[in-house]
């Protein structure tokens, strides 16, 4: 149905590449007209509004934003007639499974070029992307970082949106200091990809408004490096398009949206955890990207996983903690604690599911392929707390966590712990200096 001449329409997403594609594209867009956005993914994103100050004059309440689970009915009570999916790391089945399903409401199914949603810098940008969540990106930005440094740039990361909270007050944010993580009240999550960046000397801009991001930024550096969320494309146009992939998924930069599109544009892709990958695997992955790819660089880069404190892992029991989201929708069954505990002779390695209180017991029974590791899950204060009480629950002499942040500064963890950490380590050493100093110089 057309509304004053428009089409009614809605955008599926999951609070990020959703709200961006509203941004700079449909709100401009005089032909349509939004009627809600849904939400999946994340827990306790929907049932909010996208404000009004973001929306523009066509919006004056702004736009409402429903539970995924509602799109048919929502398609029926306001006679949609186009829906746009903007979420990642999703199987190319599962996108088709929701095109029918829109299709059989009534409505188009539509979704956006990469190209029309990145916005143009006047700075150098290169961009961290990925094949599937967890594959790496955020040590690549990392190392990326280090070698813009030396070459005496000043370096902005612009970190793709968590807005999980209160949506006006996470228009622009800035993250100079660990102080600004309690400031801006950021979840888990948004921990794990700005403190690490903070530790390191990174000034991060992440928020709604990546117009007025961009423009921030834009400010106060020489080189925009865009460090990417889940699989997802750039938000900013790049002048280096870096891409990672996991042969620990070998097969799945050709099987998961939009992360093939990452595959297809990369300048260069990085093969990464080559050193606890099966020979196979890896081959499998590079024979993919050179058949989509041909034009693509491609880099090999070890993983290493170090304990802070291995000598406390030998021979006890072991609760292993993992990053949440390369666990949930990034489909692994373990992470680098979980080879760090394998590798230095854990006794055992416990399983925490019995010990599961809250919203992780729900984790667990959403995510059925996940054993002997405990997702760090902290989407909010309650979602913390049950964490907190999981693992106080388990029987274990040592809590190993492998998530980038220390989860000893957000809660309290009652038996002796130690943190796993990992960086980027390129077989080629040349390779990636050699193409940053291509496009800054």
């Amino acid at each position: 149905m057309t509304t004053q001449g428009k089409t009614n329409m809605i955008i599926m997403g999951a609070a990020g590449r959703d709200f961006h594609d509203f941004n700079v594209f449909w709100k401009a867009d005089p032909t349509v007209n939004v009627v809600a956005f849904t939400a999946n993914q994340i827990p306790d994103i929907d049932d909010r509004v996208y404000p009004a100050q973001l929306c523009g004059p066509r919006y004056p309440h702004g736009i409402p934003i429903h539970p995924e689970a509602e799109l048919e009915s929502l398609i029926d009570t306001h006679r949609v007639r186009l829906v746009a999916l903007a979420y990642s790391d999703l199987p190319h089945e599962y996108v088709m499974n929701q095109a029918c399903r829109i299709q059989a409401a009534g409505a188009d199914f539509r979704l956006l070029a990469a190209d029309v949603t990145m916005i143009e810098a006047d700075k150098p940008v290169i961009a961290i992307c990925a094949t599937r969540t967890g594959c790496g990106k955020s040590q690549t930005t990392r190392r990326v970082a280090q070698i813009l440094k030396k070459l005496g740039k000043k370096v902005a990361v612009l970190r793709h949106p968590m807005p999980y909270g209160d949506l006006t007050k996470q228009i622009c944010q800035h993250y100079r200091e660990l102080a600004d993580l309690d400031r801006h009240h950021c979840t888990i999550e948004e921990r794990e990809e700005y403190e690490p960046h903070i530790r390191a000397g990174n000034v991060v801009f992440a928020g709604i408004d990546y117009r007025e991001i961009l423009t921030r930024a834009q400010e106060q550096a020489d080189v925009i490096l865009w460090d990417g969320g889940n699989n997802d494309t750039p938000f900013i146009k790049p002048d280096l398009y870096i891409v990672v992939t996991d042969p620990h998924r070998p097969g799945h930069e050709l099987r998961y949206y939009p992360g093939e599109i990452n595959a297809r544009l990369a300048h260069l892709v990085i093969i990464n955890k080559v050193d606890t990958a099966n020979e196979r695997d890896v081959k499998t992955v590079e024979a993919n990207i050179r058949r989509i790819n041909p034009k693509a660089a491609i880099l090999k880069a070890n993983s290493p996983c170090t304990a802070q404190n291995e000598d406390l892992i030998r021979g006890k029991r072991v609760l292993v903690i993992e990053d949440g989201p390369t666990l949930t929708h990034g489909e692994m069954r373990f992470g680098a604690a979980h080879v760090v505990a394998t590798r230095c002779g854990a006794g055992e390695i416990v399983d925490p599911r019995p010990y599961a209180q809250g919203s992780i017991r729900e984790v667990f029974e959403k995510y059925d392929h996940l054993t002997d590791v405990l997702p760090a899950m902290g989407y909010g204060k309650q979602q913390m707390a049950d964490i907190e009480a999981t693992i106080a629950r388990v029987p274990c002499d040592v809590v190993l966590v492998g998530t980038p942040i220390d989860l000893g500064r957000l809660l309290t963890i009652k038996q002796p712990h130690t943190r796993v950490r990992y960086e980027l380590d390129e077989l080629d050493p040349e390779i990636l200096p050699r193409a940053v100093e291509r496009v800054v110089r």
